[in-house]
């Protein structure tokens, strides 16, 4: 078996998830229930896959950066759906539950109208599969060396740094500064945090935003490690990074092991049908493996998870 493969692969599935998994921590420790990282991850994709044609078309060349500027636009176009969740459930006191599922269905529907509409007219050829070409690869020199463990720094996707950082940032944010705290009081005791003066719902809005531009983040990282976008490539992959954060127990670091786990083990799986020889038919077989881990972890560890005491209720002053 391949172990430097092994790696690589397992750390560019597992930390477009762990991101995506942050956002849904972030929305869901303010006490809004996260269904809608699917949504979200699909239409910042969609967003930085598009920004990706139209700048290719108009400079006539697909240089390196444009993945950077993909990027960005991709957690712009996430965080235009968190808002739109946000209004919906925050302003329009719509069921935190049903919410989610509308927002992924209508990002669905609405980037595969779009891209065919806009490659449509950009490029002449109608298409809802944007090519988006090979992402540069990085090795990182002496630490690829190392036996083993060097595969994590063969051939790394220039996300895999970026997640690092947004992650590292995202922990201190979250526990270390006031507005960590304020957050997690949202989800923990809206009414004490009302009482002192603060914005309940403006912390929500905010939180439901940024859980949108994470989500974005990995769906573009995501997206690239195909080098093409589909609005039926993404899906499954937000479901999943909730059942990350949940096992994680709404904890970054803990949900950083737990991507790492499904990230290894979907890559364990690919590896071990190459090795087998077997068809295509049992390579999609064992590409659920990390789904059927998922639901077993999920019922011999939900009983001890501790989610936030607000989650999924709306709050009202009057209830004080």
């Amino acid at each position: 078996m391949n172990i430097a493969k092994l790696m690589t692969d397992g750390l560019s599935f597992a930390l477009p998830l762990f991101v995506m998994a942050i956002g849904g921590i972030y929305s869901e420790r303010s006490g809004v229930t996260m269904l809608s990282i699917e949504g979200f991850q699909g239409f910042g994709a969609f967003t930085g896959a598009i920004t990706v044609v139209i700048l290719r078309t108009y400079l006539g060349v697909s240089p390196d950066w444009l993945i950077y500027v993909a990027t960005l636009a991709a957690i712009f176009g996430g965080m235009l759906f968190g808002l739109l969740n946000a209004f919906m459930v925050m302003k329009l006191r719509a069921k935190m539950t049903i919410a989610g599922v509308v927002i992924n269905i209508l990002a669905v529907a609405l980037t595969s109208f779009l891209s065919s509409v806009i490659t449509g007219v950009v490029t002449g050829q109608a298409t809802t599969k944007i090519q988006l070409g090979v992402s540069p690869r990085y090795t990182i020199p002496y630490l690829s060396e190392i036996p083993v463990i060097g595969g994590l720094f063969q051939n790394m996707y220039p996300f895999a740094f970026i997640i690092l950082v947004v992650g590292v940032i995202a922990w201190y944010v979250l526990y270390k500064t006031r507005y960590g705290l304020r957050l997690r009081a949202a989800g923990d005791n809206p009414h004490s945090l009302d009482a002192a003066g603060v914005d309940v719902e403006k912390i929500r809005y905010s939180a439901v935003i940024l859980a949108g531009g994470f989500a974005g983040l990995g769906g573009m990282a995501f997206t690239y490690t195909v080098a093409n976008f589909s609005p039926s490539s993404y899906v499954g992959y937000g479901y999943l990074a909730i059942a990350a954060l949940i096992f994680g127990n709404w904890n970054i670091v803990t949900t950083f092991w737990t991507s790492m786990f499904f990230g290894f083990s979907r890559s364990f799986s690919d590896q071990l049908v190459n090795e087998l020889g077997l068809s295509s038919n049992y390579s999609d077989l064992f590409s659920i493996m990390p789904y059927v881990l998922t639901l077993i972890v999920l019922i011999f560890f939900s009983k001890y998870n501790k989610p936030p005491r607000a989650l999924g209720e709306h709050f009202d002053k009057g209830k004080r």
